[in-house]
């Protein structure tokens, strides 16, 4: 199968399943800011991870519960609304890039006038 094929089902996969999570899914530990930020689905279409970023740390672990209790709920509602030979199985992994980027960006806000101090100095 074309990588742009499965580049494209995992897309159609993690825009269904966000659908699914926000309008069918009833759980009140959902209630904190999250986003799927990407699916990355195996060429056999059999095994889908999910990547999910919270931004709330002090609700990451009931959104992370919430989300692998329920994914077999939402893998049958990606059955019935999409048409595919094999609905993967879903494993959703928390993503810390954002969290990582923002870690990353005040370390160069505090290098950064450092450097406006030795650059006017000299």
């Amino acid at each position: 199968m074309s990588k742009f094929r499965i580049d494209m089902i995992s897309e159609e996969i993690r825009r269904e399943t966000d659908k699914i999570i926000r309008e069918d899914m009833h759980d009140p530990r959902l209630g904190g800011t999250y986003c799927i930020t990407r699916a990355e689905v195996t060429r056999d279409l059999r095994y889908a991870k999910m990547y999910v970023s919270i931004l709330e740390d002090d609700k990451a672990e009931g959104v992370m519960a919430a989300l692998k209790s329920g994914a077999s709920f939402i893998r049958r509602e990606l059955t019935h609304r999409m048409s595919l030979r094999y609905t993967p199985e879903l494993q959703f992994v928390q993503d810390r890039n954002i969290e990582y980027g923002v870690h990353v960006a005040s370390l160069l806000r505090e290098i950064a006038p450092a450097e406006e101090s030795e650059q006017n100095e000299v």
